[in-house]
């Protein structure tokens, strides 16, 4: 009788590509964010519903709260072919993101990479207050690092305590350092402010055995060698309307990292489909090779983008984003 190999999982895909390797089958996909799930599966998704009334509810009608708000997750990955699910919160749920990965990996067991938000380190701050950055750098450099140190050991705490129950593999450090034009801190300033912290997060979550997706929009290019040298599995989301190459980024940084993206959502939104076949192309021509890469959008599916751009994207995908046998190691 002939044993045939036993396929690996979606999550044991997703990690091979973060560990830079190339898995079999279809590079693996996943988004940080997929809103419309109104539109997908007629429900709200979990970050737009807000539990007043938690307090309130019956045991019986939390569960099923958790278990309709982890099912959205499953279904939307399930119907896409994703292999991670980035877990978020529901606003009002205490402790939303734990319960909702408990049921996910109760229903699901191991079909899935599951993370969640862990990052603490300084992102572009809202207008209004960029002002007063400015200020507590020039004034208080000294309490700014003292403040994130502080920070990053309040975030490994709290990692220590999930790393021995097995509900996350990893953690998607979400602060955003750049726009368009280039990172809101001078490079000088960022090795200074950001990178020292940024750093001995990664390190810490690595050392209790989590995976990291170091997420930011705009042009990283100018601090890209920082955030390499940070040591994260991977970079999310290569953004090309802020003119980051994939295929740049790819030959300069393919054997360090692995990258997440980055179908260009401006022409997801507004383009042609034509454009969004030629972007989808040229991530998975520039991504693939050799591995260490996963496929996404260059941010997320996010709320006013049409679900059919989405539709299109990912039947390019399963058309033409697998690996043929004679390049699988």
């Amino acid at each position: 009788m002939t044993i045939q190999p036993t396929q690996p999982t979606p999550r044991e895909r997703f990690i091979m590509a973060l560990e830079g390797r190339q898995p079999p089958g279809h590079v693996p996909t996943f988004e940080l964010v997929f809103y419309l799930t109104m539109q997908l599966l007629g429900k709200v998704h979990p970050t737009h519903r807000h539990f007043s009334q938690w307090d309130q509810m019956s045991d019986r009608e939390k569960r099923l709260q958790v278990a309709d708000a982890g099912n959205v997750y499953i279904d939307t990955a399930r119907h896409y072919g994703h292999s991670a699910i980035f877990v978020h919160g529901c606003p009002g749920m205490p402790d939303s993101e734990e319960r909702i990965a408990e049921y996910i990996r109760e229903r699901t067991g191991g079909e899935f990479f599951l993370c969640r938000h862990g990052d603490t380190t300084l992102s572009v701050p809202e207008g209004e207050h960029m002002a007063d950055l400015c200020y507590w750098l020039a004034d208080e450099p000294g309490r700014v690092k003292s403040e994130q140190d502080r920070a990053v050991d309040r975030q490994l705490e709290a990692a220590q305590k999930l790393a021995g129950k097995g509900l996350f593999d990893g953690y998607a450090l979400c602060s955003d350092y750049c726009f368009n034009v280039g990172p809101f801190l001078s490079p000088a300033m960022f090795a200074e402010f950001v990178t020292p912290f940024l750093a001995r997060l990664i390190a810490g979550y690595r050392e209790l055995g989590f995976y990291t997706i170091k997420h930011t929009d705009g042009n990283i290019m100018p601090i890209i060698d920082q955030l390499v040298a940070c040591r994260p599995h991977a970079l999310h989301s290569l953004d090309p309307q802020a003119g980051v190459d994939i295929a740049e980024v790819k030959r300069r940084y393919g054997r360090e990292v692995c990258l997440i993206g980055n179908v260009n959502c401006a022409l997801l939104q507004t383009g042609t489909e034509d454009e969004v076949i030629q972007s989808v192309r040229y991530a998975l021509r520039h991504g693939m090779p050799g591995g260490g890469y996963i496929f996404s959008t260059s941010n997320c599916v996010y709320t006013g983008m049409p679900l059919e751009r989405y539709d299109l994207m990912i039947d390019l995908w399963r058309r033409e984003g697998a690996y043929s046998r004679a390049t699988n190691p």
